[in-house]
């Protein structure tokens, strides 16, 4: 399911973006959800609350909260988000990329080049989300690119996963996380650790060091296949 947000303060353009992004979706078998807005406050209130979207549809120029300053804003709170400016205005252009913009289209040329950026985004959209890892809970959905994963660590009924700016508790066992990232480098090594090892500086008796100085035990009974392991990725590698 792809979440898309529409923010434009006419009704008649945020309509159709929507029918576009609709006819899209439906002509090509994806699943979408869509909410449109026709104030930009809103559009921030609701992801500050926690609503993920994939892709943002922006108009620049809006009373209160422009399309500009709402893009940084979204930044913050959703990094993945893909943001695409549907304007009127082409000064901005520049400006745009500054942002990371993902496409700047004028609406005057909505009919045709919408559908076109669609194609392209959704592609990378579906790409990224292999390099992922998707966290839900009743109140937000957030996704963590598996990359920035350094270790994980049980605490109580919560999995941690902690990355160079964050800590995010999981309602999951650490079993259950490390099979749905089903990846070489992420490693057991202890009952309460996986590590990436990507991250791994060195082992040391019963620690292993990772960037930043972090220091980790290792479990008796995990040791011997550890060692081979961070061995073995590392030849891999060489």
């Amino acid at each position: 399911m792809i979440r898309f947000a529409v923010c434009d303060d006419q009704q008649e353009f945020a309509d159709k973006e929507r029918n576009i992004i609709e006819q899209y979706c439906r002509e090509n078998g994806i699943g979408a959800e869509i909410r449109d807005y026709t104030d930009s406050g809103m559009l921030l209130y609701d992801i500050q609350e926690g609503i993920h979207f994939d892709m943002i549809l922006l108009d620049i120029e809006m009373p209160r909260l422009d399309g500009m300053e709402l893009a940084a804003m979204i930044r913050e709170k959703l990094s993945q988000a893909m943001i695409l400016f549907v304007t009127s205005h082409t000064k901005y252009a520049i400006k745009a990329f500054e942002l990371s913009v993902f496409r700047y289209i004028p609406k005057s040329e909505m009919e045709k080049s919408l559908p076109l950026a669609l194609f392209d985004g959704l592609n990378l959209i579906s790409w990224q989300d292999r390099e992922c890892y998707l966290i839900e809970s009743p109140r937000k959905v957030q996704k963590v690119n598996i990359s920035d994963l350094i270790y994980i660590y049980k605490k109580q009924k919560y999995a941690i996963l902690v990355t160079k700016t964050e800590e995010i508790p999981v309602r999951k066992s650490l079993n259950q996380v490390l099979e749905e990232l089903k990846r070489e480098e992420f490693l057991m090594i202890e009952r309460g650790f996986i590590i990436n090892l990507y991250y791994v500086v060195k082992m040391e008796g019963s620690e292993v060091l990772l960037r930043d100085g972090i220091r980790l035990p290792v479990g008796g009974s995990y040791q011997k296949e550890v060692r081979d392991k961070i061995a073995s990725f590392w030849r891999k590698r060489l």
